[in-house]
């Protein structure tokens, strides 16, 4: 019997991936990036991609497969993943599917079937000027009114999936929620939770943003912003909006790491939306509480 899925999560800077490139040495393990950003060439510092020292270390896949300016849909991931993990497996490895972009995994682990995206730019850009207009507050209303059930789903702020959403009801005439179906699929997986004392893993945020900083994350935003544009989606990742905003005057540079650490900070109180505490298929452990070896040997018991 080839060996389950493993998968590894929870919040920003808990330490996901120098647990799983320990493990993959350990369990003869490849792998497979679940972070939106880390998809993108030039996002580095500011996404803690893994270095390339650490890439050579143990396979790792989905990371710098694409441009900033030819954003990938939740469908070209899931389906790109879907193909790593059926061919590690026929490698004889295992595969290990480690991020916090919840969107990412349940996609992955649930079988969601995804309505393809919609191509109707004149639609969207009407969105985006009502938006503009009226505040991003219209837009979800008018999903409220369309599909309540997407509405509670979708996080009122992250406009781009208001629109995405309102998009697809305009082009199909059926609610967005009733599209997103869940097959269920083949492969067992052994899903385990990374946690860490709020205090501790704010600490750890801080200290991260201020090393992004060092290693030059502000020349990192300025070098991508000389070849794209700053509405694209990949720029407004953490760390690259706020440093946007520095370079464009519109902040100083302590404001923006303050927004970077706060907005941090935020984004993992909405990651626990996605991987909650008492979900029974999530086995929770405090990431300091086992050694590389001690972890290694709880995977096999749950295997």
């Amino acid at each position: 019997m080839p060996p389950k899925l493993l998968v590894l999560v929870g919040p920003t800077a808990v330490g996901k991936s120098a647990l799983a490139i320990q493990l993959a040495e350990r369990l003869g393990g490849e792998i497979i990036s679940a972070d939106s950003r880390t998809l993108y060439r030039g996002l580095d510092i500011g996404t803690a991609k893994p270095s390339p020292e650490d890439r050579a270390r143990v396979p790792h896949h989905l990371i710098d497969v694409t441009d900033p300016d030819q954003p990938w849909s939740l469908a070209q991931y899931r389906d790109a993943a879907l193909g790593h993990m059926a061919a590690i497996w026929q490698r004889g490895r295992r595969p290990m599917l480690v991020g916090g972009t919840g969107q990412y995994v349940r996609a992955v682990l649930e079988g969601w079937s995804i309505p393809p995206r919609p191509a109707d730019p004149a639609y969207r850009l009407q969105l985006e000027a009502l938006a503009r207009q009226h505040g991003p507050d219209a837009l979800f209303a008018e999903l409220q009114a369309a599909d309540p059930a997407a509405a509670e789903l979708i996080d009122k702020r992250n406009l781009r999936r208001v629109i995405r959403a309102l998009e697809v009801i305009h082009a199909t005439g059926q609610p967005f929620s009733a599209q997103r179906q869940k097959q269920p699929p083949a492969y067992p997986s052994v899903i385990v939770g990374l946690t860490l004392p709020r205090p501790i893993l704010y600490a750890r945020i801080d200290a991260r943003v201020d090393a992004m900083l060092a290693h030059g994350l502000v020349d990192e935003v300025r070098s991508l912003a000389a070849r794209y544009d700053w509405s694209l989606p990949a720029l407004s990742a953490i760390g690259y909006k706020q440093i946007g905003m520095y370079l464009r005057g519109e902040c100083d540079l302590a404001e923006a790491v303050r927004l970077i650490k706060h907005d941090t900070r935020r984004y993992v109180r909405q990651q626990a939306n996605w991987f909650r505490a008492a979900d029974p298929a999530i086995h929770w452990h405090d990431v300091e509480s086992l050694d590389a070896d001690q972890w290694a040997a709880e995977i096999n018991r749950l295997q």
